[in-house]
């Protein structure tokens, strides 16, 4: 078996198993691209109307053909590469931010009810096939999607440091302090949903939460913030956009790019912004899981509406963090980093594996509950004591210099 999708069980052959793969990537490419365009409008829209603007409203109806004007523009524009820039590593990079965000999009569920023991599977007609609704669903899906959100981000480090000039290559070191200060948080807040589901298929983390079990709240909402800010950080979005802050690297790691380039670089952030919120929507809100009521056509649609009614919240919540919160100094973006959000998801993953064992071996409930919090107490006193103890060091020395 090359995945868990019932397609690729038992002989595959050209026809039909291989062809509807291939149209399934196709299909998927194509809806994701639209999505984007999509997306481009409207943070461009909902942005606009946050700050009392007015945004594009020429091109096409509401101006919905903006982003496809700005596509044309970019494909004219003279394509430039700096003279002391790496040729091969300056090209190579936008492709290694783009490619990962549309690998990522491959593994998530977009529809399929999941009731009963369906789990997600769907009957194609005229083939007498059954297949997810998902280009793909590997044995270690949710490994696949860490590993991509990681190479992303050395695309934008490699674009800064190949362009031979001193601001991007600032905003190529950012990235990498970015990532490491934020993708141990990102993981610990992904291992308290694999801790309850047991599984890293996507499809089978969405198949647990159904019936409104969500890891929203069997978790405790707090790996859920986690995972929020850390991928906020990792996408380097605002308040997190630092790799990229106009004011002071004048445009970051992608200065030295233009054309089609910096249309990649373009696209791959706006990508990101959907294929991450389809993730949100996946861990902890139950991906397409949701009412079903109507006729068999109704129902069999109802999980995609679901998902995309889902995904849109989680776009508009990101467009609101660009136009309501200022960017963050570094110095508070490696606190919150590694002195708030990596002591909090580790501490909240070992009170979900402390409550998991009591639950198996019938341990006195109150005595696990004062254990917890005694727990949390003493950490967060050490933490506290140790930050303070670094302070008071680090104002000494500068008072002796």
């Amino acid at each position: 078996m090359l995945a868990l999708d019932p397609l690729l069980t038992g002989d595959v052959g050209w026809w039909p198993e291989v062809a509807i793969v291939v149209i399934k990537v196709v299909l998927a490419f194509v809806a994701l691209l639209v999505a984007v365009m999509a997306m481009i409008w409207f943070e461009r829209k909902i942005h606009a109307d946050m700050t009392n603007r007015i945004g594009p409203n020429l091109a096409g109806p509401f101006g919905i053909f903006q982003t496809l004007a700005d596509g044309i523009k970019f494909f004219f524009k003279e394509d430039l590469m700096p003279r002391r820039a790496d040729p091969l590593v300056f090209r190579l990079a936008p492709y290694l931010s783009l490619i990962p965000a549309f690998i990522t999009f491959v593994v998530i569920p977009l529809g399929g009810r999941f009731d009963g023991d369906r789990q997600g599977v769907i009957k194609l007609p005229g083939f007498h096939k059954e297949t997810l609704l998902q280009v793909a669903d590997p044995h270690v899906g949710i490994l696949l999607v860490l590993a991509m959100s990681s190479i992303a981000v050395y695309g934008v480090m490699l674009a800064g440091w190949s362009s031979g000039s001193k601001y991007p290559l600032l905003g190529g070191v950012r990235a990498t302090a970015q990532m490491i200060s934020y993708e141990a948080g990102l993981g610990l807040a992904v291992l308290a949903v694999l801790l309850r589901t047991g599984s890293l298929s996507t499809n089978a983390i969405v198949a647990h939460q159904s019936g409104w079990n969500w890891n929203l709240w069997m978790t405790l909402f707090v790996p859920f913030v986690v995972f929020l800010i850390a991928i906020t950080a990792e996408m380097n979005r605002p308040p997190f956009d630092l790799v990229e802050a106009e004011q002071e690297l004048i445009g970051g790691f992608h200065t030295e790019y233009s054309s089609i380039r910096f249309a990649l670089f373009f696209l791959s952030e706006f990508m990101n912004v959907v294929t991450m919120s389809a993730i949100i929507v996946t861990l902890f809100f139950g991906g397409p899981d949701g009412p079903s009521f109507g006729p068999d056509w109704l129902r069999a649609l109802l999980p995609t509406v679901w998902f995309l009614a889902k995904l849109i919240v989680f776009l508009f919540l990101f467009v609101s963090f660009r136009a309501t919160l200022p960017r963050l100094r570094y110095d508070q973006l490696m606190d919150l980093g590694w002195k708030a959000m990596i002591p909090l998801a580790l501490g909240w993953f070992l009170l979900l594996v402390t409550v998991r064992i009591a639950a198996d071996n019938d341990w006195n409930p109150f005595a696990t509950v004062a254990v917890i919090v005694a727990g949390f107490a003493a950490g967060g006193l050490m933490l506290r004591k140790a930050i303070r103890t670094s302070a008071a060091r680090r104002a000494a020395e500068e008072v002796a210099i």
